[in-house]
């Protein structure tokens, strides 16, 4: 299966100290994972295969839920290409060295 991006944006609905905590927790998941990733002040962009990344959203949802959210919305993006896709094509250009 070729790489694609998924992007995940999670918001926790827990009391307002504790989002950033546990958003960072979803984070650390990602970082764990071993995926190519990127963080954005909106949304945390993965790189892989499909199957694999839609398991990490599913377990994002898991780890808000641990952290004591009774309730999560998330927003999923997903771009996937027969020929595969990278965060460095869409973004690398913009990167400093």
């Amino acid at each position: 299966m070729p790489q694609c991006n998924v992007s995940l944006q999670v918001i926790p609905l827990v009391e307002e100290a504790a989002v950033y905590p546990t958003v960072d927790r979803v984070i650390e998941l990602i970082k764990k994972s071993g995926v190519k990733y990127t963080v954005g002040p909106m949304e945390t962009t993965m790189e892989g295969e499909l199957d694999r990344l839609l398991d990490l959203v599913k377990e994002a949802q898991q780890v808000c839920a641990a952290a004591g959210a009774e309730r999560i919305l998330s927003v999923v993006k997903i771009d996937y290409s027969t020929k595969g896709v990278t965060i460095d094509e869409k973004v690398g250009k913009y990167r400093q060295a």
